[in-house]
Order: C-alpha cells, then structure tokens, then sequence
C-alpha cells in the first residue's frame, strides 16, 4: 500500500474511511426507498416542503429495519444507511 493510500483506510479495523461501499449489494426494495429519500430531501434541503418526506422517511426505515431482520444487510450497513439518509444519530450508551 502506497503511503497516501494509508489515509484513506481506517488503521484500526483497515477499512476504507468512505463508507459508501456498505451500499453495495442492497436488495432492489431498498434501492428503490433510499432513491426516494434522497430526492425529498434535495427537495427540503433546498427551503421548499416536500409533502411526502414522511412517507419516504418511515417507509425507507421500514425497509432498513426489515432486511437487517431478515439478514439481507447486516447491522454495520443498517446503521449506516439510517445515519446517512434518514440522518438518525446512533447513540452507543442504549
């Protein structure tokens, strides 16, 4: 590994510090919600109200909670997926 590549991995658990490959391999219901979801929030992250952003919200938790039930994602994908586009806060001290 060449010396600047070492900064783009964590040194304690050598994986890469962009998270993005977690969204690798998602099954196509989820695919669909987080779509959605990233477009309601283009919509209220820009000052306008998107009257879905709820439905979009709930339904892609839903789905996130159900393949890491059903052991389609596992719980370090599931974690990442609600901090990056539901913008949840995990609080390891529950």
């Amino acid at each position: 590994m060449m010396p600047e590549d070492a900064a783009k991995y964590d040194t304690d658990t050598n994986r890469p510090l962009n998270k993005g490959y977690l969204e690798c391999g998602l099954p196509s219901y989820l695919k669909i919600s987080l779509e959605n979801m990233k477009k309601s929030w283009e919509i209220e992250d820009s000052g306008q109200c998107d009257l879905h952003w709820d439905l979009y919200w709930c339904e892609l938790n839903a789905d996130i909670n159900s393949a890491e039930a059903d052991g389609v994602i596992s719980s370090e994908q599931a974690w990442y997926l609600r901090e990056a586009y539901l913008r949840m806060e995990r609080n390891e001290n529950v």
